[in-house]
C-alpha cells in the first residue's frame, strides 16, 4: 500500500531502481556516441588519427633537439606546450579536420627550428631570446639584489646548493644561474676534490668503451672502432 509521504517498492521494483555504476554509466555513453558516429569506423578513425598526431609530434621533437625538459629554453618549453595542445584538438574533435591540426604544429615546429639557428649565428639574438648567465654568489657573498630581480629566494638556492653536495655557503667561490635554470656551483679552492694532477701523478689514458654485443646480438659497426675482430671476441 501507499500511505501519505510513503512509497512501498517491492524487491522486484527494488532491483531495477538501483542506481547504475558509473563504470556502466560511461561505458553506455561511449558506446552510444560509437554507434551514433558510424561504430567500427569511427573508432577506427579515432584511433588512426591519434596514432598519425603522436608520429608527428615525436618526429617534430626530435627535430629540435635532444634536449630534457630541465634543459629547455623558455622558448621551446612554449613551443612544445601548444604543440602539444594544438596535436590534441584534431584528436579529440573527429569533425574537425585532420590538416586543421598539422599545419600550426609545422609552422610552430618551424619556428623553433629558426629561433634556434638565429640564437645560434646572433650573439645579441641569443641574449634577447634566452637571455644571460647570472651570478648569484660571488666570492663567497650573495647577491641580494641579483636574487630579488630575478625572484630567488634564498630558500631555493639553498637547496640547489645541497643537491651539488655544497654543505654551507663558506665553501662556494662562485654560483651562477644559467639560462635554463639550472645553477652552476665553484666551489673554494681548498673545498674542491683532490685530482691526480694535484698529485703531480701520470694517469694512463683510458679507451672509449664500445659495446659489442647488446641484447645477445653482436655488434659488428663497433668492431672497426673497438680495433678488434670477431675471432677475438669469441675467444675471449
Amino acid at each position: 500500500r501507499n500511505y501519505p509521504g510513503f512509497r512501498y517498492n517491492s524487491p522486484e521494483q527494488g532491483k531495477n531502481n538501483e542506481r547504475p555504476k558509473p563504470f556502466s554509466n560511461l561505458l553506455r555513453i561511449f558506446c552510444l556516441q560509437a554507434k551514433k558516429n558510424g561504430g567500427v569506423f569511427f573508432l577506427f578513425v579515432a584511433i588512426l588519427r591519434t596514432i598519425i598526431l603522436y608520429t608527428i609530434v615525436v618526429l617534430i621533437l626530435r627535430l629540435m633537439g635532444k634536449r630534457q625538459v630541465g634543459q629547455l629554453q623558455p622558448f621551446e618549453l612554449v613551443i612544445i606546450i601548444m604543440i602539444s595542445e594544438l596535436a590534441a584538438i584534431p584528436s579529440e574533435e573527429l569533425g574537425t579536420p585532420l590538416i586543421s591540426g598539422l599545419v600550426p604544429v609545422c609552422v610552430l615546429s618551424l619556428l623553433g627550428i629558426t629561433i634556434s639557428l638565429l640564437s645560434l649565428k646572433s650573439e645579441k639574438a641569443r641574449g634577447f631570446i634566452c637571455g644571460r648567465p647570472t651570478i648569484l654568489i660571488n666570492k663567497g657573498h650573495i647577491l641580494e639584489d641579483e636574487l630579488r630581480r630575478l625572484r630567488y629566494n634564498l630558500s631555493d638556492l639553498l637547496e640547489q646548493l645541497r643537491s651539488k653536495n655544497i654543505a654551507s655557503l663558506a665553501d662556494v667561490e662562485y654560483a651562477i644561474l644559467e639560462t635554463n635554470g639550472q645553477l652552476s656551483v665553484f666551489p673554494k679552492a681548498m673545498k674542491r676534490p683532490a685530482t691526480p694532477e694535484d698529485h703531480n701523478l701520470q694517469v694512463p689514458e683510458e679507451n672509449f668503451a664500445y659495446t659489442l654485443i647488446m641484447d645477445g646480438r653482436l655488434q659488428r659497426k663497433n668492431f672497426l672502432d673497438a680495433n678488434v675482430t670477431e675471432k677475438w671476441l669469441l675467444e675471449e
